[in-house]
Protein backbone atom coordinates (compact mmCIF):
# COMPACT_ATOMS: atom_id res chain seq x y z
CA UNK A 1 0.00 0.00 0.00
CA UNK A 2 1.53 3.57 -1.17
CA UNK A 3 1.02 6.52 0.12
CA UNK A 4 -1.26 7.39 -2.57
CA UNK A 5 -3.47 4.55 -1.37
CA UNK A 6 -3.58 5.94 2.19
CA UNK A 7 -4.43 9.28 1.26
CA UNK A 8 -7.32 7.98 -1.35
CA UNK A 9 -8.31 6.37 1.92
CA UNK A 10 -8.73 8.94 4.04
CA UNK A 11 -10.34 11.54 1.58
CA UNK A 12 -12.83 8.84 0.64
CA UNK A 13 -13.00 8.19 4.88
CA UNK A 14 -13.90 11.58 5.17
CA UNK A 15 -16.39 12.15 2.16
CA UNK A 16 -18.22 9.11 4.04
CA UNK A 17 -18.56 10.56 7.10
CA UNK A 18 -19.49 14.33 5.40
CA UNK A 19 -22.79 12.10 4.72
CA UNK A 20 -22.92 10.51 7.95
CA UNK A 21 -22.68 14.05 9.48
CA UNK A 22 -25.43 15.29 6.91
CA UNK A 23 -28.07 12.93 8.13
CA UNK A 24 -30.86 14.13 10.76
CA UNK A 25 -29.42 13.75 14.70
CA UNK A 26 -31.15 10.82 15.03
CA UNK A 27 -29.65 8.70 12.33
CA UNK A 28 -26.57 9.80 13.45
CA UNK A 29 -26.48 8.59 16.67
CA UNK A 30 -27.66 5.11 15.67
CA UNK A 31 -25.17 4.73 12.55
CA UNK A 32 -22.43 5.76 15.05
CA UNK A 33 -23.57 3.31 17.24
CA UNK A 34 -24.13 0.70 14.80
CA UNK A 35 -20.72 1.52 13.47
CA UNK A 36 -19.33 1.47 17.15
CA UNK A 37 -20.33 -2.05 17.60
CA UNK A 38 -19.29 -3.06 14.00
CA UNK A 39 -16.06 -2.04 15.06
CA UNK A 40 -15.89 -3.53 18.21
CA UNK A 41 -17.17 -7.28 17.05
CA UNK A 42 -15.22 -6.59 13.70
CA UNK A 43 -16.79 -8.02 10.60
CA UNK A 44 -13.64 -9.38 8.67
CA UNK A 45 -14.68 -7.90 5.58
CA UNK A 46 -15.81 -4.37 6.96
CA UNK A 47 -13.41 -2.11 6.11
CA UNK A 48 -12.85 -3.50 2.47
CA UNK A 49 -16.69 -4.17 1.92
CA UNK A 50 -20.13 -2.31 1.23
CA UNK A 51 -21.40 -2.86 4.62
CA UNK A 52 -20.71 0.96 5.77
CA UNK A 53 -21.60 2.65 2.50
CA UNK A 54 -25.04 0.50 2.13
CA UNK A 55 -25.49 0.87 5.44
CA UNK A 56 -25.64 4.65 4.89
CA UNK A 57 -27.25 4.39 1.57
CA UNK A 58 -30.32 2.68 3.01
CA UNK A 59 -30.18 5.56 5.78
CA UNK A 60 -30.30 8.16 3.09
CA UNK A 61 -33.19 6.32 1.68
CA UNK A 62 -35.48 6.38 4.75
CA UNK A 63 -34.74 9.70 5.27
CA UNK A 64 -36.09 10.78 2.02
CA UNK A 65 -39.10 8.70 2.58
CA UNK A 66 -39.49 10.57 5.85
CA UNK A 67 -39.21 7.43 8.34
CA UNK A 68 -38.11 7.20 11.07
CA UNK A 69 -34.67 5.17 11.99
CA UNK A 70 -36.15 2.96 14.63
CA UNK A 71 -39.20 2.57 12.10
CA UNK A 72 -36.41 1.27 9.11
CA UNK A 73 -33.85 -1.00 11.38
CA UNK A 74 -36.45 -1.47 14.52
CA UNK A 75 -35.82 -0.74 18.66
CA UNK A 76 -33.05 -3.95 18.70
CA UNK A 77 -30.26 -2.24 17.06
CA UNK A 78 -27.40 -4.85 18.22
CA UNK A 79 -29.90 -7.53 16.77
CA UNK A 80 -30.60 -5.88 13.35
CA UNK A 81 -25.93 -5.39 13.72
CA UNK A 82 -26.06 -8.95 14.26
CA UNK A 83 -28.36 -9.76 10.71
CA UNK A 84 -26.59 -7.66 8.89
CA UNK A 85 -23.00 -9.65 9.66
CA UNK A 86 -24.81 -13.47 10.09
CA UNK A 87 -22.80 -15.11 7.64
CA UNK A 88 -19.78 -12.46 7.82
CA UNK A 89 -16.74 -14.30 9.62
CA UNK A 90 -15.54 -11.91 13.13
CA UNK A 91 -12.31 -11.36 14.23
CA UNK A 92 -13.87 -12.65 17.32
CA UNK A 93 -14.63 -16.32 15.83
CA UNK A 94 -11.51 -16.51 14.02
CA UNK A 95 -9.58 -15.42 17.15
CA UNK A 96 -11.22 -17.76 19.00
CA UNK A 97 -10.49 -20.81 16.64
CA UNK A 98 -6.89 -20.10 16.26
CA UNK A 99 -7.18 -20.33 20.45
CA UNK A 100 -8.62 -23.60 20.42
CA UNK A 101 -6.84 -24.85 17.59
CA UNK A 102 -3.61 -24.36 19.49
CA UNK A 103 -2.61 -26.57 22.42
CA UNK A 104 -1.42 -25.61 25.43
CA UNK A 105 0.96 -26.38 27.78
CA UNK A 106 -1.32 -28.33 29.82
CA UNK A 107 -2.53 -30.38 27.11
CA UNK A 108 0.73 -31.36 26.14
Amino acid sequence: MGIRDIIEGKRQWRAHMARVKALPPDYEIVYKEIQRYFFKVGPVGLLDGSLLPGLLDFFEEGVAAGKGVLELIGDDVAAFCDDLIKDSPTYAELYQQSVKGKSGPAEK
